[in-house]
């Protein structure tokens, strides 16, 4: 999943976080709409544009989200801010965020510019600059697990998912932010395998959240179809609960490298204890073997 896709899912359904990290109060969310807009007649695309609610006569907020090095962003910014503005000729003023991971990816020239970011009509956001995640909102803090480091990252999540449970009344607001916090994972780890992120999450969250959910349904589908090719119920049955249980316990060796403890593993997968120790005695039985 390509980064901006992440940040504009989370500006989507958490508004709020943009206003927090440009330094306005979260509230001022509730009075703008979020997209991403494209310029008419060209091949230019916005990341996302905070439309402020009619009659109101708040900024408009164009935003970018920049991740790799380009000499050329602000040129191509700045083309598709003016373009939309005289497309468009709104009545409100406007300002603009470009987002990166740090300081050392912004290696543009400004001079052509230099008047918006002196006047901070245009506001550069370095997000290793932003401070330790724990005393950062918690919206905020999600985007820095984006720039986590493989060895700092899960552990991170897992904080993340304790304040969310901790801070965040609204369940499905509870759930959004885990969906989330669980796509950046997969993001940040695409070679792991679905019960690795799984077992990342606690049995309560991750049982609410699109992922799991989804991988319990394709393995009720996938016992179905076993199932139907041997033309029996009993097969669809059995073919549903030895699929699963192969796959959970071929994760075994793998969670208890990760550091999990027998007791989380057999909770995140829906195993017994039992099970789980049986599958790590054979795993220590073929090393020993080989």
């Amino acid at each position: 999943m390509k980064t901006d896709s992440i940040f504009y899912r989370l500006f989507q359904e958490f508004p709020s976080i943009f206003f927090e990290l440009i330094g306005e109060p979260p509230e001022e969310a509730s009075a703008y709409q979020f997209s991403s807009v494209e310029v008419k007649q060209t091949a230019f695309r916005i990341d996302g544009v905070f439309l402020p609610n009619k009659e109101s006569d708040n900024p408009i907020y164009f935003v970018e989200v920049q991740f790799q090095g380009d000499s050329g962003i602000y040129a191509r910014l700045f083309t598709e801010i003016f373009l939309y503005l005289r497309q468009n000729q709104p009545q409100n003023d406007w300002c603009g965020a470009v987002i990166y991971p740090t300081r050392s990816i912004d290696i543009a020239d400004r001079k052509h510019y230099r008047e918006f970011f002196i006047s901070q009509r245009v506001s550069p956001i370095y997000l290793d600059e932003l401070g330790e995640a724990v005393s950062l909102p918690i919206g905020v803090a999600t985007i820095k697990l984006v720039i986590e480091n493989e060895d700092t990252a899960i552990e991170q999540a897992r904080v993340l998912i304790d304040r969310t449970k901790q801070e965040i009344s609204s369940t499905q607001q509870q759930q959004q932010l885990l969906q989330l916090i669980e796509t950046i994972l997969i993001y940040k780890f695409p070679l792991m395998t679905r019960e690795e992120i799984e077992a990342m999450f606690s049995l309560n969250e991750l049982k609410q959240t699109r992922f799991y959910q989804e991988a319990f349904e394709e393995g009720k589908q996938e016992g179905k179809q076993e199932g139907k090719q041997e033309g029996k119920q009993e097969g669809k049955q059995e073919g549903k609960r030895e699929g699963r249980l192969e796959a959970q316990l071929e994760a075994v060796p793998r969670l208890l490298a990760l550091g999990l403890t027998v007791e989380q593993i057999a909770q995140a997968l829906g195993l017994s204890v039992q099970e789980v120790q049986q599958a790590a005695q054979q795993q220590s039985s073929n090393e020993s073997s080989s």
